[in-house]
């Protein structure tokens, strides 16, 4: 059940990633016609290259390495991802709510499930044979 959910957390973030990354398409092209979040400087953290597409990189990458938690190196790469996504998302969600001031309930969603992602990979571990 929790690879079930796993995998679900990584349908749905790929998904709201690549809307995100749709989003940003649309601004980089002049076709926004209101402000977002997009537009601003954290939407861009790692080297110029929008977050969304990051995402769209790292939840196919984690739901991938889902099937390959058995491997202590797989479950390690797996968890150390998920434990600096959700790093991530803590400081977006925190510059979302309190720096940029706008509402995004894609980036909440994103955020959300990154902390999920940690939490049923959390339950992996306990629960992982011995």
């Amino acid at each position: 059940m929790l690879h079930v959910a796993l995998m679900l957390c990584c349908v749905i973030g790929f998904v709201v990633s690549f809307l995100m990354h749709r989003k940003a398409a649309a601004d980089k092209a002049g076709l926004l016609t209101e402000a977002s979040v997009v537009q601003t400087p954290r939407a861009r953290l790692f080297g110029g290259m929008d977050n969304a597409a990051i995402g769209m990189v790292y939840y196919p990458a984690v739901l991938i390495g889902s099937f390959f938690l058995g491997n202590p190196v797989m479950l390690v790469a797996v968890v150390i991802a998920g434990v600096l996504a959700a790093l991530v998302s803590l400081y977006l969600a925190y510059s979302l709510l309190f720096i940029t001031k706008m509402s995004c309930p894609l980036c909440m969603t994103s955020h959300a499930l990154n902390f999920l992602l940690v939490a049923i990979l959390w339950e992996v571990i306990i629960t992982a044979p011995r």
